[in-house]
């Protein structure tokens, strides 16, 4: 399936690790790269390609790592540097790709880069590498951090700085060359070391409009701190580092983006090779929705020749197993239905269909840590454990992401499941003893073997990964598809069995046929 030379990301199974809630190797109840270096053989064996880490640097964990406070080194509680480069060599050894993340966005307020601004006052070189503004009674504009509030606070002097997330996490200015030169050495710094490639944290965000004109309330169309035209000169100039290596190092987009052809643009030849495709992410769990938001974003895609991605989770969204299992199956950051009723066992039905169609579709998917066990969104997490700012800075309106980050489940039947340490950095819920690891290994009919069955499946399968497809005739609430002549994905969601089309063989199923046919929230593989 997937082409281990220059274009192996075109296809790749990519598993993302959450490295504070993967594996706690030194007893601290927090996870790091002893842990996740032991447990290299669970991802190795689940048939991925490559792993992406969150952010693994020096924080004071403002915004969990993505509030940066040296690009060039690891976050201590994780482990060292050393130890990093182990990490890469042991994962090359198994055939996984490493990609990290890189957050050119924002940094820490305790990055030296911030602390050298506020210490230089007004008018010096350090603060225009931030978005200084004089000060005023009054904020520069009416910009709103993403995390709510004003995306405006004050140095002790009084001046403003722009922080479109926690006030924790100044915005770099990249009208600056010297932003520019730091981040290519630091791109450098990480490709010297091993790393294959880059997911890039708000990717679309890097430029404002230097005019700082007020949004007066919109959340969509031309913003002037998403999408500028001038982001795109930023990840040229990133190719072309990338290109300069022997071995392919790739950039991944983080973009929520309306506008799938301005999204495409991020994907042209010469800049980003792909991007998360989050419309599908977000999409609800039904055919005809469905069907759009794929042949849209395999539409856009091929506008500039670039491979799409398929997502169902990640460490900013709701468990899928628990959207899937209410009555709106869709996401939204807008309201994320916290406590709305879910169904699990529903839920977890019908994330195992959706599970074999994102691996079939056309180019790369990605599986977040804990998905391939069907864990479920931790909702009843107490108040005072939460650590998101997004929860503290709305006042507990919005329940924050802390739901989908909770420890893994390793083995055991109690707390902290195998995690390791006492207590876990956050805590994980009483009966997860049947999602650990070691439990669904040895379960034929578990979320962790379907994973292995399918990810398996999809790198011996020619047919799968990059690649055409074609749609197939089907009933009301199924999605048929081909991939060449042999290989057919169906998936029925509606509410009733339906016949299977004419096949040689059954290669998968997510849920058992009944007598023959395909029950209702089933996904199977066929070949024809």
């Amino acid at each position: 399936m997937t082409d281990s030379g220059s274009a192996w990301w075109r296809g790749a199974a990519i598993y993302q690790v959450y490295v504070r809630s993967f594996a706690d190797g030194n007893g601290d109840g927090t996870g790091d790269l002893t842990g996740l270096r032991q447990h290299l053989p669970h991802i190795a064996t689940l048939g991925v390609d490559a792993i992406w880490l969150c952010p693994w640097y020096p924080s004071p964990n403002a915004d969990s790592g993505y509030d940066v406070s040296d690009y060039r080194d690891i976050e201590p509680s994780f482990g060292t540097l050393a130890e990093a480069e182990k990490f890469i060599e042991e994962a090359h050894s198994l055939g996984l790709k490493v990609i990290i993340d890189i957050v050119p966005n924002h940094c820490s307020d305790q990055h030296r880069w911030f602390k050298e601004a506020v210490a230089a006052g007004p008018g010096s070189p350090q603060r225009e590498m931030f978005w200084f503004r004089p000060a005023s009674e009054e904020p520069p504009n009416d910009w709103q951090s993403r995390f709510g509030g004003s995306a405006w606070s004050r140095v002790p002097d009084g001046e403003w700085y722009l922080h479109l997330y926690a006030p924790e996490q100044p915005d770099l200015n990249w009208r600056n060359p010297v932003v520019h030169q730091e981040f290519r050495e630091v791109l450098r710094f990480w490709f010297d070391r091993g790393v294959d490639g880059f997911r890039i944290d708000v990717a679309d965000g890097l430029v404002k409009d230097s005019a700082l004109p007020n949004v007066n309330g919109r959340t969509e169309g031309q913003l002037p701190f998403s999408d500028m035209d001038g982001v795109h000169e930023i990840y040229r100039e990133w190719r072309r580092i990338a290109d300069s290596y022997p071995d392919p190092r790739v950039f991944v987009g983080e973009m929520w983006l309306p506008d799938q052809e301005r999204f495409a643009r991020y994907l042209r030849p010469d800049e980003l090779h792909s991007a998360f495709n989050f419309d599908f992410l977000s999409c609800p769990l039904e055919a005809d929705r469905l069907r759009a938001v794929i042949d849209s974003t395999l539409q856009a895609h091929a506008l500039v020749g670039a491979p799409a991605t398929w997502v169902l989770s990640n460490h900013d969204t709701t468990r899928h197993v628990t959207r899937y299992g209410r009555a709106d199956t869709s996401f939204s950051f807008a309201d994320r239905q916290q406590g709305a009723p879910s169904d699990l066992a529903l839920g977890t039905r019908r994330a195992r269909a959706a599970a074999l169609l994102s691996m079939s579709l056309p180019g790369g998917v990605y599986v977040y840590q804990g998905e391939e066990l069907g864990l479920p969104e931790v909702e009843d997490l107490p108040d005072e454990v939460r650590q998101d700012p997004v929860f503290s800075r709305t006042n507990g309106a919005d329940p924050g992401r802390d739901g989908c980050r909770v420890p893994l489940p390793w083995d055991g039947d109690a707390q902290p499941y195998g995690f390791g340490g006492d207590e876990t950095w956050l805590p994980q819920p009483d009966g997860w003893g049947q999602y650990t690891v070691t439990a669904e290994a040895t379960d034929e009919g578990s979320m962790l073997r379907l994973y292995q069955r399918a990810l398996t499946l999809r790198r011996q399968l020619p047919e799968l990964g990059d690649g055409p497809m074609t749609w197939c005739p089907s009933p009301e609430g199924v999605l048929s598809f081909a991939r060449d002549d042999h290989f057919l994905c169906v998936v029925n969601l509606s509410s009733d069995a339906v016949d299977l089309p004419e096949h040689n063989e059954v290669l998968l199923t997510s849920d058992d046929l009944v007598d023959g046919r395909l029950p209702a929230n089933t996904a199977v593989w066929l070949n024809r």
